[in-house]
């Protein structure tokens, strides 16, 4: 089986329509259900401001050879156990999952991160109910550190594992 080949663009102001698509009930099952239009908007307003501040990385999914735009994925900074570390997060369109674009753009993002040379370690931390997010912490060897309670968004607080990787 080949795996899918995705370049990764830096977040910019054309990538707020790619927000509304992963606001998708589908897609927000496991982070606390979709968000109003103006959550979408401040969502974009901080991706942008992330890569700005010098505090991370978002980038937008482009599947090749097609460049077709399929999701999102990148990293910021966050503090674990009062370390300061990275934090990693992606979605990929319903359409396109399950064909290893997660992975495959997880892997690049962490490519990117290692080059920064500013955290240890990344962590990621999607549901325990995710098994695909799960399943791609596993494939980049990821230590799960064990499950954890994690607010996302504000005010839901969701049953996580956090996935350590060291860059």
């Amino acid at each position: 089986m080949s795996h899918p080949q995705v370049r990764l663009e830096p977040w910019s102001d054309a990538n707020l329509d790619l927000l509304r698509l992963i606001n998708a009930p589908e897609m927000m099952e496991h982070l606390g259900g979709p968000e109003t239009e103006e959550q979408i908007v401040a969502r974009h307003k901080r991706y942008l401001g992330i890569s700005e501040r010098g505090t991370g990385r978002m980038f937008s999914v482009i599947l090749l050879p097609g460049l077709d735009i399929v999701g999102s994925v990148g990293y910021w900074d966050s503090k674990q156990r009062e370390e300061s570390v990275y934090e990693i997060g992606w979605s990929i369109l319903q359409a396109y999952q399950g064909r290893g674009i997660a992975t495959a753009a997880v892997a690049e993002a962490i490519a990117s991160a290692r080059i920064q040379r500013k955290h240890r370690f990344i962590h990621a931390f999607p549901s325990i109910r995710n098994m695909a997010s799960n399943a791609v912490c596993r494939k980049l060897n990821f230590t799960l550190a064990g499950p954890c309670e994690f607010e996302y968004p504000l005010g839901n607080i969701m049953e996580c594992n956090d996935w350590r990787l060291e860059i």
